[in-house]
């Protein structure tokens, strides 16, 4: 008789720009056995960082000729540009047993949910709306990428996210990141546990 292998979780962590996900997403990853996902997507690399690594960066017709083909477990529109997740290695890596992390926005979040209904969902909020605003306001201005007009559109979106991710139904988890060590642990006793129910 062959012994079947478990397969493993697909945890999903959201939540609007500027909240911490990515240092929360490399701090958990340093205490669960889990494997970040690394997403494509159509926008430039920046300076630091690497094709394969951070992003696979690909072009629009590229992009769009593997979302046509079915190629993406999620995928989403933006500030112009296109994010997607691949799925063939979501999907080997889960078939061996791993746990694998997307850190992705809420629309790829509902996607996820959709298409793999026992999926973790995890929405990220910061801990005072209004302090979370007027600290991304200052980040974006001194990156200096962005016009004040695209600097409020890129506010008012991220605001619409946490309302659609309180809204949705899709987030079975809400984490505060007002401390980040307490954050941390909170995420870690939320994954474990999870993880636990597939023993």
């Amino acid at each position: 008789m062959t012994e079947t292998k478990t397969k493993g979780r697909l945890i999903v962590l959201s939540g609007p720009s500027g909240v911490g996900k990515t240092t929360l997403c490399q701090r958990v990853l340093e205490q669960v056995p889990a494997r970040l996902s690394v997403s494509a997507t159509t926008r430039k690399p920046r300076r630091t960082e690497v094709d394969g690594v951070n992003y696979y960066f690909l072009t629009q017709p590229e992009f769009e000729r593997r979302l046509a083909t079915g190629e993406f477990l999620e995928s989403a529109t933006v500030f112009g540009n296109l994010y997607g997740t691949p799925m063939g290695p979501v999907k080997s890596a889960m078939e061996s047993g791993q746990t694998i992390l997307l850190e992705i926005d809420v629309q790829g979040g509902l996607q996820v949910r959709k298409r793999c209904p026992d999926a973790v969902t995890i929405f990220i909020m910061p801990p005072s709306l209004e302090a979370w605003r007027e600290s991304l306001r200052s980040r974006l201005t001194r990156r200096g990428m962005d016009v004040p007009a695209e600097i409020e559109h890129r506010l008012a979106e991220a605001s619409a996210e946490i309302t659609l991710a309180k809204e949705s139904g899709a987030y079975k988890y809400f984490v505060v990141n007002d401390d980040l060590e307490t954050a941390v642990r909170q995420l870690v006793g939320i994954i474990k546990k999870e993880l636990a129910r597939n023993d």
